[in-house]
């Protein structure tokens, strides 16, 4: 059996076994589950663990962008399953692999940083095919990061040309949004696209501080957030995933942090300090909810490590 720490979610701030949890409703709270991972290159370990999707067998897929392998884990247990990509020039291998998103078929399409490439495997882990490339015209990225796939389409953050670029899935360019600067529907640096149940696309807009939405098509809704270290603020947004019932949550690199928001942005809960212990974050990356059981998966990238969550009801 696991040993519980509940993270409580209360009106005023309060610190529960050194972790923070401020917020609303009374009822929202979460317990550590486990921690799945080690620091090495083997199987099963990480160097820079970077975000997550779940394929098709249920197995929690996780990106490393430091020895470039994707890694499957038993999403109930974290025992590892399975590994492909690794450094490497053939066609199925990768580089600095970070954005990861599942299509309804089962293949994987997996985003890598350094050489632009997109590259599309099928559920059995076996490379199809390689589609974009490194640049800044239409169709190229730089810089590429987290995606999401929804209606047939991929939408894929790239930190290099500040904006969302929007594939097929059989990797033919559909259009792309954004730009960098600070206004609305501009970006600096975004590290995340995701897209809702309702198909609309949250965007974490890392260096500007702030969550932006918008259509599936790319127009601008809204956005939330200032810098800061409060309860609403952020400093260097990073993951971004939705719970069952529409929540959005948020993990920060600079505040070290997770903060629940519902889904037009008003605060309900947060938690995590910097450390290395249970609840406690280090250069936090990736997050991603499993919307049947609520288990909330963190990319705890700085103490190479996932770190796995669950509401207590």
């Amino acid at each position: 059996m696991f040993k519980k720490n509940v993270f409580t979610s209360l009106c005023c701030g309060v610190f529960i076994f050194g972790f923070c949890a401020v917020g609303y409703p009374a009822d929202l709270q979460f317990e550590y589950v486990m921690s799945i991972g080690s620091k090495g290159d083997g199987p099963g370990q990480f160097r820079y663990v970077e975000d997550f999707a779940f394929d098709r067998k249920g197995h929690l897929l996780a990106t490393d962008a430091a020895h470039g392998y994707v890694q499957a884990f038993d999403r109930k247990t974290g025992k590892y399953i399975n590994r492909f990509g690794g450094k490497g020039d053939e066609n199925h291998q990768l580089d600095k692999p970070e954005g990861i998103a599942v299509c309804p078929e089962g293949n994987i399409f997996v985003a890598d940083y350094s050489t632009g490439y997109i590259k599309k495997y099928d559920r059995n882990y076996k490379w199809l095919m390689t589609f974009s490339d490194y640049g800044s015209e239409p169709g190229e990225n730089i810089k590429s990061e987290f995606m999401a796939i929804h209606d047939g389409l991929l939408f894929m953050a790239e930190a290099g040309n500040h904006r969302v670029d929007v594939f097929d899935l059989k990797g033919n360019f559909q259009f792309l949004f954004g730009g960098k600067g600070n206004g609305d529907g501009k970006m600096n640096n975004p590290e995340a696209a995701k897209v809702s149940s309702e198909g609309k696309i949250y965007v974490t807009d890392l260096k500007n501080d702030r969550i932006q939405v918008f259509t599936k098509t790319g127009k601008f809704i809204k956005a939330w957030g200032t810098t800061g270290s409060g309860p609403g603020e952020f400093k260097a947004p990073a993951g971004l995933t939705f719970d069952e019932q529409g929540n959005v949550y948020v993990s920060e690199i600079g505040n070290n942090r997770i903060q629940v928001f519902d889904k037009d942005g008003n605060f309900i809960t947060m938690w995590g300090k910097e450390g290395t212990e249970k609840g406690e974050f280090s250069n936090l990356h990736g997050i991603i909810a499993d919307k049947a059981r609520g288990w909330l998966y963190v990319a705890d990238t700085g103490n190479n490590r996932i770190q796995v969550f669950r509401p207590v009801n």
